[in-house]
């Protein structure tokens, strides 16, 4: 059994969980991931790992509740416990020789982002950070995320915070100031993965994305994270989740995203109507 010892609500959809996990937190690196159940019926659900202290022997994650079972896990409480953790899976992200980074997250994508935007701070390279969120009010992480980065620049669509515009829009002002970047790091959603490689291609840069494809396993038994890279099939499980942002068939990864989105709707509506009947 895993321990929630802090739960932290970020916002109205995202929660913050620190687990204890102390196999995982001594050996997980950043771009890794975890497959939590939260008891024996519990479908398995993949989580980037936010963050690690490997001396409190502590994982955290920061989850969007948007699904039956995030939706249950935002429900539990400091104290109760997860039945599953396994992890870390994945490949950590290729960080070394890199001086000079744009890290760019997405809504809770910023949560992955920030563990790699610290890594880069804390082994000396120069990180600009772009944060983008619909408005303000959904805005995570800030500090968390000022504190790793020479420079975050915090974008919302509806301009209710930091700057307007999308996170592409600060990259492309950022590219046309002359930054060299050895690489742009972009977490987040499909839609926005695909304009920010979009964006660095003309100017070849390395661009990494950590793609979110549904997952089962995680160890690339059962196939369902295949997704389509340079004209070859690759599993997110055990080949990545990071990828070269270029090769990406993102066209692809958005339609197979979308397979169970109906069932998904119906799950999460019948366990948030089982949420206000037992309240």
């Amino acid at each position: 059994m895993y321990k929630i010892v802090k739960k932290q609500k970020l916002n109205d959809a995202v929660v913050l969980m620190e687990i204890e996990a102390p196999f995982i937190a001594r050996k997980v690196l950043p771009g890794q991931f975890i497959i939590f159940r939260i008891d024996e019926q519990g479908e398995r659900i993949p989580v980037t790992v936010a963050d690690y202290d490997r001396e409190k022997g502590t994982i955290t994650l920061i989850v969007q509740t948007v699904g039956r079972s995030t939706i249950m896990l935002g429900q539990m409480n400091e104290g109760e416990a997860l039945l599953d953790v396994v992890g870390p899976l994945g490949i950590p992200t290729h960080l070394d020789g890199l001086k000079k980074v744009c890290v760019i997250g997405g809504g809770v994508g910023c949560a992955i982002a920030y563990p790699q935007a610290k890594a880069l701070h804390n082994a000396g390279a120069h990180v600009d950070m772009i944060a983008g969120f619909r408005s303000k009010d959904i805005v995570i992480i800030e500090d968390e995320m000022r504190a790793v980065a020479d420079n975050l620049y915090v974008m919302t669509d509806d301009g209710t915070y930091g700057e307007k515009g999308l996170v592409t829009n600060k990259l492309q002002q950022l590219l046309d100031e002359g930054n060299e970047y050895d690489a742009v790091i972009a977490i987040g959603p499909v839609i926005m993965m695909k304009f920010v490689a979009a964006t660095t291609k003309p100017h070849g840069i390395k661009t990494i994305v950590s793609l979110n494809p549904i997952m089962i396993d995680g160890t690339g038994m059962c196939g369902g994270c295949r997704v389509t890279v340079g004209g070859e099939t690759k599993f997110a499980c055990v080949d990545g989740p990071d990828f070269d942002g270029h090769l990406v068939d993102f066209d692809e990864l958005m339609k197979r995203n979308g397979t169970n989105k109906e069932q998904e709707r119906h799950d999460c509506e019948n366990c948030r109507m089982r949420s206000v009947y037992n309240a």
